[in-house]
């Protein structure tokens, strides 16, 4: 194997290039990213850079001499358009094609945005300039509507609140996160932003995005009009699968992979937030859009590339900090599992467990409790007697 091309440049992609070479491959690597900038992390933008707590040249996974001492070609501001596998090649924006013995789609997901009149004037948050626009605008701004009660769109409301900004969260369903952590725990978070002045409007759809010509104005929502300078769209994201999908390779939420990230083509891999894995711990198929899953993923695919046997067998992860709420989530819960909650929710320090009907622990989360989650994550599929369940300290 001469060459291998790496599509994208986030942290899956990077870990990918990283691991490659610590598997001992010394031919050819490149890596081809559509943003200008060298790969970074994503948590930071919507956490302690927008807060304005620390500067986006933290959130660099790597300095620029990283790439030289590995020997890793990174294209940044290239996009690939074309995967020719009877070829061998993918074709760039540039005009150019390369050749390739194996190729890591690692090509990431991008915003979600609603159908609606106005939605262009809506702040999104993916990238680097989202961040740096956003928080601009949150500098400058007095009124934040945010279009979406997940992860991102809490994060978001809890610096704008910090900031002073008068916030009103808009969630479509009965609760924000109520699908990904079930009633009881969702209703914890939205209380906890609702104490702090969030208005969180749930059960409420959006119609349209107001503006004077000039800027914003405004949002139209299902009963009354709410004033606003500034919006944030933050509905989810959708993976970036066109290129897999041109070129024939099974997509369904997501690049469909293996346990080793293998697509139906040998030469061909997926990691991160496309890859569509099956996860032989959990025995189901997983996309997941964090940060850990992008780490470890990009890890065991620079294995399986040269012919390692590891397989995805770990458990989805994924921290937050929001006002006095900081917590790690390891698993994957339903919202219809019961929830076990052993400490202190009024003190912030508490543990939920998620079980199944079988009485199988499927997901935990300690909040404000802490070197725990390395015993939480070996419980993962573990049958557990709810009585003996503590938090730990």
């Amino acid at each position: 194997m001469d060459e291998i091309v790496i599509i994208g440049a986030g942290l899956a992609a990077v870990t990918a290039a990283e691991s490659l070479r610590e598997e001992g491959f010394v031919g050819e690597l490149t890596m081809i990213g559509k943003e200008r900038h060298r790969p970074y992390e994503r948590p930071p933008l919507s956490k302690e850079f927008l807060a304005g707590q620390q500067p986006i040249d933290d959130a660099y996974l790597f300095g620029a001499d990283w790439f030289t001492d590995h020997d890793v070609r990174l294209r940044s501001g290239v996009t690939a358009t074309a995967l020719d596998l009877d070829a061998g090649r993918i074709g760039l924006d540039s005009g150019e094609w390369l050749g390739f013995d194996a190729a890591i789609l690692a090509t990431g997901a991008e915003p979600r945005v609603l159908e609606l009149p106005g939605v262009e004037r809506a702040h999104l948050l993916r990238t680097i300039e989202d961040a740096q626009r956003l928080r601009r605008a949150i500098e400058a701004g007095r009124r934040m509507v945010i279009v979406g009660g997940g992860w991102i769109g809490l994060e978001v409301a809890a610096v704008a609140r910090a900031a002073g900004l008068e916030v009103v969260l808009i969630e479509q369903g009965p609760l924000p996160l109520q699908q990904v952590l079930g009633e009881r725990v969702a209703r914890y978070v939205a209380d906890l932003h609702l104490r702090h002045g969030v208005d969180v409007r749930t059960g409420t759809a959006v119609e349209e995005i107001l503006d004077d010509g000039e800027r914003v104005t405004g949002v139209r929502a299902t009963d009354e009009t709410l004033p606003a300078d500034i919006v944030v769209m933050a509905v989810g994201a959708t993976p970036r699968t066109g290129l897999a999908e041109s070129a024939g390779l099974p997509v369904g939420d997501g690049v469909e992979v293996d346990e080793r990230l293998r697509t139906a083509d040998e030469r061909i891999f997926a990691v991160g937030d496309i890859a569509a894995a099956s996860n032989t711990l959990l025995e189901t198929r997983l996309r997941v859009e964090h940060w850990d899953n992008a780490r470890r993923q990009g890890e065991l695919v620079g294995k399986t590339v040269l012919g390692g046997t590891a397989v995805y067998d770990w458990a989805p992860y994924f921290f937050t900090d929001q006002f006095e709420f900081s917590m790690e989530y390891v698993g994957h819960g339903s919202p219809d599992d019961e929830v076990e909650i052993r400490g202190d929710l009024d003190a912030h320090e508490f543990i939920a467990y998620w079980m199944g009907g079988d009485g199988q622990l499927t997901a935990a989360m300690n909040v404000g409790i802490w070197d725990v989650n390395d015993t939480l994550r070996s419980m993962i599929g573990t049958r557990v007697d709810r009585t003996e369940l503590t938090d730990l300290r």
